[in-house]
Formats: C-alpha cells, sequence, structure tokens
C-alpha cells in the first residue's frame, strides 16, 4: 500500500482513533489474516459469530502493526474505529488508487473464464510495468478492496476481476476500484439461481462498462450477442474481439492439436500473426483474444504481443491443469468450479484430446442454477454422450441429471455411473484406468477436487516407486 498517516487513513474511512498516535505511519500491507501481519501494516478486524478478529488484534500489534481497524475498542490496542469494517475497506481501497494517477485499472467479468483471462491480461501487462492482480478469483467485497491495497506508487497496471451474485454488485466494486478498461467475456447460467433470469445476468455484467469514463475503453465479446449489445450502454471507446468478422482482434483458421491446445492466425488493424497457445481447450482462443485485445490497448506491438500470447501459462490453480501420470493417463483437472457453459467446454476439450486410450469425466453437482438446475445437469450429461466420451463417472445423488441425460443419447457407445461420493469415483479410477486414457475431472467446488487431488497423489507414488526400481 502507499504510505498512509493513521490521520490520514480514520479520514478515508470516516473513522475515529483510539489510543494511536495520528501521525503514526502505515507502510507495511494491509491485511485481514493476522498470520500475514508484517512490520508497519495495518490489520483488519473483522466481526464473526465463529473466529472474531478483534481477539487477534493484540497479537498482530505484537507481529508489527501499526493499528487495527476495527469496529470495537481493544484494550491496549492502537485502534481506528468504524461502523463497518468490510466498508471502510472498500473506502480505504478507494483513496489509495485516487492517489495513483498513473495506474490503469483493468477489470473483467463474465459467466465464466472470468479467473483464466484476468491471469493473462496479467501476464501481459507485466511486460510493460510493475503489475498487481487476485490470487486465483479473489473477486468479491473483500477480495476486491484487498487486492487494490496491495498497489504502491510503481504499480502500473491493477488487474482485478469482478465477480457479482446479483445486480448492482458489480457496480459497487466499480465504486471502490474504478476502472479505465473493462472487459466482459460473456453471458451465461451461472448464478441463475441467486440472479433469476439471463437477462438479468447480463444487466449486472453491463455494469462494468457503464462504470467506464468517456475516455476509457471497453472491451466486448463481438461472438457472444448479449455482451457485443453492451455497447449501447457506456461511453466509452468500444474495442470487439473474438472469431465474428465484426471483431476487431479475431482469431481465424483456428486448430487444436492432440494435446487441446489450439492454434490460430491473430488478425488486428495493424496486420497479422500467427499464435500457438501453450493453454487446453479451444475455449482459450476467446480468453487469449480478450487478453490480445487489452494488451493491444496498453501498447504492445503486434510481433511482441503474437510472442507474448505464445508464452501464456497457468496461474490460478485448479483450471484446466493437465498432467500426465507415469503410467501413462492424461488428467485434466478443471475442479474448481463449474457451470453448464464452463463443463461443456471442458468436455470438448476432453473429447479433443482423444487419443488411443478413453476418455473419462468425473463430473460433480453445478451449483447456483436455480430451476435451471436439473436441465442445467441433463444439458451436460446429453452433452458428454454427444462428443462420444467413453466413461461418465457422475459423483454425488444432486448430480444425478447428468447421469439421466447421457443414459437417455440412445445411440451412444459409453456408459455413465452414479456414484455416492468423490471416494467411490477415486476407486472406481484406481481399478479401471489404463495407459492411454484421458481423465476429466470437473465440479463446483463440492470436494469434486478430492478426486483430482487422489489422481495426482497416485502419479507422485507411481514416479517414486519408478525411480526407486
Amino acid at each position: 500500500m502507499i504510505p498512509l498517516t493513521l490521520a490520514e487513513v480514520a479520514a478515508a474511512v470516516d473513522g475515529r482513533l483510539t489510543g494511536a498516535d495520528p501521525d503514526a505511519r502505515i507502510t507495511g500491507t494491509v491485511e485481514f489474516d493476522s498470520r500475514k501481519v508484517s512490520a508497519g501494516g495495518l490489520f483488519v478486524a473483522f466481526p464473526g459469530e465463529r473466529v472474531d478478529g478483534h481477539d487477534y488484534a493484540a497479537g498482530a500489534v505484537s507481529a508489527g502493526a501499526v493499528a487495527v481497524l476495527g469496529t470495537r475498542e481493544v484494550p491496549g490496542v492502537p485502534m481506528v474505529l468504524v461502523g463497518d469494517a468490510l466498508d471502510a475497506l472498500g473506502r480505504l481501497a478507494r483513496t489509495v488508487v485516487d492517489r495513483l494517477p498513473g495506474l490503469t485499472v483493468i477489470g473483467l467479468t463474465g459467466s465464466s473464464g472470468k479467473t483464466t483471462t484476468k491471469d493473462l491480461i496479467a501476464q501481459l501487462a507485466v511486460r510493460l510495468g510493475p503489475t498487481v492482480a487476485p490470487p486465483g478469483s479473489f473477486n468479491n467485497e473483500l477480495g476486491h478492496p484487498y487486492t487494490a491495497l496491495q498497489s504502491t506508487p510503481e504499480t502500473r497496471y491493477l488487474v482485478m476481476e469482478k465477480g457479482a451474485r446479483g445486480v448492482g454488485h458489480v457496480r459497487y466494486l466499480c465504486d471502490v476500484v474504478p476502472p479505465r478498461i473493462s472487459v466482459v467475456l460473456n453471458v451465461g447460467v451461472a448464478h441463475l439461481g441467486e440472479f433469476g433470469s439471463v437477462e438479468a445476468i447480463a444487466l449486472a455484467k453491463g455494469e462494468l462498462v457503464e462504470a467506464l469514463p468517456e475516455d476509457g475503453l471497453a472491451v466486448l465479446n463481438a461472438d457472444d450477442p448479449r455482451v457485443d449489445a453492451m455497447a449501447s450502454r457506456t461511453r466509452a471507446r468500444v474495442v470487439r474481439y473474438g472469431e465474428s468478422e465484426r471483431a476487431d482482434v479475431r482469431a481465424v483458421d483456428v486448430t487444436v492439436d492432440g494435446r487441446g491446445r489450439p492454434s490460430y492466425t491473430l488478425v488486428t488493424p495493424e496486420g497479422s500473426a500467427p499464435v500457438r497457445l501453450g493453454l487446453t481447450g479451444r475455449h482459450q482462443v476467446s480468453n487469449s483474444l480478450a487478453a490480445a485485445a487489452v494488451g493491444r490497448e496498453l501498447g504492445l506491438p503486434l510481433p511482441g504481443l503474437a510472442a507474448a500470447l505464445n508464452e501464456l501459462g497457468l496461474v490460478s490453480t485448479r483450471r484446466m491443469d493437465v498432467f500426465e501420470r507415469p503410467d501413462g493417463v492424461t488428467v485434466i483437472d478443471d475442479s474448481y468450479n463449474a457451470n453448464p457453459a464452463s463443463t461443456g467446454v471442458a468436455l470438448r476439450a476432453l473429447a479433443s484430446m482423444r487419443g488411443d486410450g478413453r476418455t473419462v469425466a468425473v463430473l460433480g453437482y453445478m451449483a447456483e442454477l436455480g430451476d435451471f438446475e436439473r436441465e442445467g445437469h441433463q444439458q451436460v450429461g446429453r452433452l458428454a454422450a454427444e462428443l462420444g466420451v467413453d466413461r461418465l463417472l457422475v459423483v454425488g445423488e444432486p448430480a444425478a441429471p447428468i447421469h439421466e441425460g447421457a443414459t437417455a443419447v440412445g445411440n451412444w457407445g459409453g456408459e455413465s455411473v452414479l456414484l455416492t461420493d468423490q471416494a467411490a469415483a477415486v476407486e472406481v479410477l484406481r481399478s479401471e484406468l489404463r495407459p492411454g486414457d484421458v481423465v476429466l475431472v470437473k465440479g463446483s467446488r463440492y470436494r469434486t477436487w478430492d478426486v483430482a487431488d487422489a489422481l495426482r497423489a497416485d502419479a507422485r507414488e507411481g514416479a517414486t516407486e519408478g525411480g526407486a526400481a
């Protein structure tokens, strides 16, 4: 964070100081985990039913915190007292970014692909200057200001993923950290149960472009009609990306190799260049085009931009992370989260990687789909069968409609089985997998990643045994 006195912090958050020196300076980081507090930092104490941050306030000061931002006094601890610690964190973040005139804030949202695309944009931006981007999908009312507060006077680019559970949420995050460049990836049915309709999802995602200043830039997916239509909701300049002929930053001649890695010709107003991605899944074409549109805006020339795209890699875990086991089995760990759209692209990636062995999909429950829950799961099952997945392991009774959808496809030559839990799936895989098989693991954070972790652990054990021989 930029250095601030406690008096400046209190003014920024509309708080009052108790037991604190107004001239004492925050020179370290802002943390809400007392274990991460370092010398010169500020500890934020959130009240809670099970864990109350105020109980760790004294320890944070002992660890080097200059003061504690909290909602009640703690004896002997220098405090910045506020009515709402989360709101105060947002106010502090806004103060910091407002004091960094050389900072370019890049915000992005979408129903799927946010975290991966955020990571891709950050990998391009860092080539041009110091860049801050959140770990994983730290994209809510807490993660957003926390990430922004990592900016320093040297930071030039701040890449912010913006999540939402309802209309108005993206607008709030934009009030905390106003974007200069806004990227909207897609509008799908993720979180449909919370929004109520796809139209409401589109309304919420479009808040990101509405927040742009007149001299800002909206980067919109020309291949998604709901996103393309958001051009009418902004005063800013608009750049479109995609495979559509209407796109300013396009991909043509797309191919996918046997490992599911796409190649294409990048076409921009400045010319064209070949791109060969090291990422798995054809959907990475769209993600990389969004990143390319931002990189072009930031000043990367076409040859350097294409070269940088070739070098992009995975940053956040459990997102199309492909690894090979010593026994010849390939695993696609995409277990962080799932919705029908993201599961669909993962299944297509699995199908594209078919070799001499079988394709196996381990699919779990997809949450927050509301009235679309049953149909969404059935659609995924049907798609798995239509793509010719050889073996479908459906984990848990809530995901049973995936099994129903697959088995309803009459000409499917594969097999689906409904399993009780992750342990049962691991047992089946350990008994059935053979060299050449490709396994996809996908689900909505309901411990589906336990399956991927077991497959990874088996790989490590196999490598150790092989080395000992």
